[in-house]
């Protein structure tokens, strides 16, 4: 499984539609979507996934008056439940050597094992093998088709997985594969991403949906340094996590043997929306080809965590997405993307 910095063929997402997603914010969704798409299309395809006719010309008419050029755009008409590509879209990976070829690793979805709309969406892995003719590796364990989420692992494309014991381990919380322990999921790192090496952080931050996907955790930035969000007010339910997870880090080891360099990545204030918590989180970045997209929260830290990106990531500009509004849908820029690797 390649980096998400190595270069990329296409960038996946799916146009919003689902007005429950975003309680009465759907219309300026589509706004930062087009600010998000407007960033990605000069270096990459965006293969854009479009329930309808009526949805393919919504995101046209946006997308053009925000100035993104539309030759960069693929229009997929296929039906979706939601939009969340990071965890029921395709999975590749990549074959170097003589031939290099990309291929798709067929994931199961059962939306978070949480929610009842998932059915449609478990299917665009195979509808996108079908549509751009990707060798297909279906992953099982003991006759059982294997649930995972893009979100709930991270790679530095060298061999290790970063994930959480909370979303994968846990015994009776949103269970995606029961019974399954650490050397079940270490076998399909292994055989089916070519990661043998796993580093295992505890829990995610407050009001994660997912129950603890990586994505707002903790990434890698390059092969060798993870950034791990830290929360400075000892007040914040966040906080102890945080420092737990730092603690793991601490210890944990690379696929060579060495320690990863850990780089705090600060937290923004605490957002609610209607008497919940939301994982308002700068880890959930994406980087594409022409940029790394980082989401914002009118928050004094906005400055900070684009810095720290910045002095880490020089390869390309590291830009703010404002994503107030994106949060309440209970994720943000990297939940709503998937790269696909370049062969070569």
């Amino acid at each position: 499984m390649a980096a998400e910095w190595e270069r990329h063929a296409a960038t996946w997402l799916v146009w919003p539609h689902q007005a429950s997603d975003w309680p009465g914010k759907l219309a300026p969704i589509a706004w930062v979507y087009g600010e998000i798409i407007r960033k990605i299309a000069p270096g990459e395809t965006v293969r854009l996934l479009v329930p309808s006719r009526e949805h393919e010309n919504a995101a046209r008419r946006a997308l053009t008056r925000v100035g993104v050029d539309l030759a960069a755009v693929q229009f997929l008409r296929v039906p979706t439940d939601r939009g969340w590509t990071r965890d029921m879209g395709p999975a590749f990976v990549r074959k170097g050597g003589g031939k290099p070829a990309v291929a798709l690793v067929r994931f199961r979805f059962n939306g978070w094992a949480k929610y009842p709309d998932w059915k449609k969406d478990d299917r665009i892995p195979e509808w996108a093998s079908k549509r751009f003719g990707h060798r297909t590796f279906r992953s099982r364990i003991g006759g059982r088709d294997v649930v995972l989420e893009g979100g709930s692992i991270d790679t530095n494309g060298r061999g290790t997985i970063l994930t959480t014991e909370e979303c994968l381990l846990h015994p009776t919380v949103q269970v995606r594969n029961p019974g399954f322990g650490p050397a079940e999921w270490e076998q399909v790192f292994r055989d089916d991403l070519g990661c043998p090496n796993t580093i295992w952080l505890g829990r995610g931050i407050e009001g994660d949906d997912t129950h603890g996907h990586v994505d707002d955790l903790a990434r890698f930035v390059d092969h060798r340094t993870i950034v791990l969000c830290s929360e400075d007010d000892a007040t914040d339910e966040n906080a102890r996590v945080l420092a737990v997870n730092r603690e793991r880090l601490e210890e944990a080891r690379l696929e060579d043997g060495s320690k990863p360099e850990v780089v705090s990545l600060p937290m923004p204030k605490a957002l609610h929306f209607d008497g919940r918590r939301l994982p308002a989180s700068y880890a959930n970045f994406y980087i594409s080809n022409s940029a790394v997209l980082v989401p914002t929260f009118n928050d004094p830290n906005d400055r900070r965590a684009l810095g720290i990106l910045s002095e880490l990531i020089h390869d390309r500009p590291v830009v703010g997405i404002h994503a107030v509004d994106l949060v309440w849908g209970l994720g943000t820029i990297h939940c709503l993307t998937r790269e696909e690797p370049a062969a070569s």
